[in-house]
This record gives C-alpha cells, structure tokens and sequence, in this order.
C-alpha cells in the first residue's frame, strides 16, 4: 500500500506565522490555489480512498484536489500547542528558542500542549486501522506534524531530521508486503520547491 500524505494547503495562520495547532484557521487565497494546483497531479496518480483532518483547512484543501470518497477524523488533527495556540513563531523563539526547538525535535511540549509520543500514537492508530482494508494509493490528507510523525514511526526520520513540508505539497512512502516501509517522495510541489515552510 502507498500512503499519499498531502498537507493543506497556505492558512490564514501560515502566512502570519501563528502556530495553529487545532485551532480551526481557514485557507488563505494563495493556500486556495495551491490545492487547485495540486489537484491534476492527485487525479493522475489516482487513489483508492481518503482520510482527513477535520479541520476546515484540510477539509477545504482535501475537497479542492478532489479526495473522495473522503473520512474526516478528529484523530488526525494537527499536535495540540497548548498555550502557544495562535502566537508568532518569532515571539515564542524570541522568548526561548531551547523550547521551541524542542518542541520541534519532538522532546518537548508547550505548556498545556500535546506530547510528541501521544501525538505519534494517535496519527498512526488512524493508519494501522486503514492498514487492515489494504489498497494500492491510501490519501491522507493533514497536517505538517501529521505528516512527521508518519515519518517517524514508519521511516524512522527523527522529527528534528525532517524540514516543515511545504503547504499544499505531496509526500509518499510505501507500507506493507513484508518489506522495509520506503519513502519514495517528499515535498513534492506541481509548481516550485519551497525549503521555508511554516510550522
């Protein structure tokens, strides 16, 4: 089975650069047109079912590259941030940088926020359950976290190894068939490479 892992498209959020966490931010115009952009390249590769993140920007992106039939899940909603729900990016490392990097590596959480580990148990108890109904292109559509911690518990990449994936962008990895999990594409976008995506 290959896992199509898409995140949702530019928030309103994203392009202020405020952690989102589970805040339910919509898309931004550009994010908009970045799944329009995105969608030819998912109808080509074709999948077999969807599954996404409740929220409004993935479940607008998740409609707008054309992933139906389609399951929303609570579970598969972005890391909690606790208290720094909605704050700049540039305020909190202002503030401590040894936190959010932390907080990036996955060994630390933000006050009142969600652990790396109970996160990755969470994102991937969605895939072990998909896992049991195999088919040849899984289409999960999420979050930048989600997509990490994906990364981690089936490739191994520590999250402090993995650059923030670009919104609107398609990542790929094959499970299954008693061999080794390969990640067979990252970050992929239709248009231009972006090496500076927002948390």
């Amino acid at each position: 089975m290959r896992l199509l892992l898409v995140r949702h498209g530019q928030s309103q959020w994203n392009a202020a650069r405020r952690l989102q966490g589970q805040a339910d931010i919509g898309l931004s115009d550009l994010g908009k047109r970045q799944a329009d952009a995105l969608r030819p390249v998912i109808e080509k590769i074709g999948h077999c079912r969807a599954v996404s993140s409740d929220l409004a920007r993935v479940r607008d992106t998740a409609h707008r590259i054309g992933a139906e039939p389609m399951r929303f899940t609570e579970a598969l909603r972005e890391i909690d941030v606790g208290d720094w729900t909605g704050r700049a990016i540039e305020d909190i490392r202002g503030e401590n940088e040894d936190a959010y990097q932390g907080w990036r590596a996955g060994t630390s959480a933000p006050p009142g926020g969600e652990t790396w580990a109970s996160f990755v148990e969470r994102v991937t108890d969605v895939i072990e359950t998909e896992k049991r109904n195999a088919c040849e292109n899984l289409l999960i559509v999420c979050h930048g976290g989600v997509i990490r911690a994906i990364l981690q518990r089936y490739i191994g990449l520590d999250p402090a190894q993995i650059i923030p994936v670009a919104p609107a962008s398609l990542s790929a990895f094959r499970l299954g068939n008693g061999k080794q999990p390969r990640l067979e594409l990252f970050n992929y976008l239709p248009d231009s490479p972006d090496f500076g995506a927002p948390d």
